[in-house]
């Protein structure tokens, strides 16, 4: 398993996370344990999407995106209250 640096900022809003080496690998949250674990998923999504072919995905691949999905959802939610 590779391991990043990742940087986590706070915003008026809550946290955001970033990952230098992996362009594109960012995100925000309401609290510093979603944007972890926003960019765990981030993170993972990436180099599953970088192991499949270009147009075929796996069922991991996609479970994971739903699996951030559901997260994103989440953090709208709180930030809506």
């Amino acid at each position: 398993m590779n391991k990043y640096t990742v940087f986590f900022e706070q915003t008026a809003t809550g946290y955001s996370a970033h990952v230098p080496d992996l362009p594109g690998c960012v995100g925000a949250a309401a609290t510093l344990e979603e944007a972890r674990e926003l960019s765990k998923l981030a993170d993972e999504l990436k180099l599953a999407l970088e192991k499949n072919d270009r147009y075929v995905l796996s069922i991991g691949t996609l479970k994971k995106t739903e699996e951030i999905e559901r997260l994103a959802k989440r953090i709208r939610d709180r930030l809506k209250h």
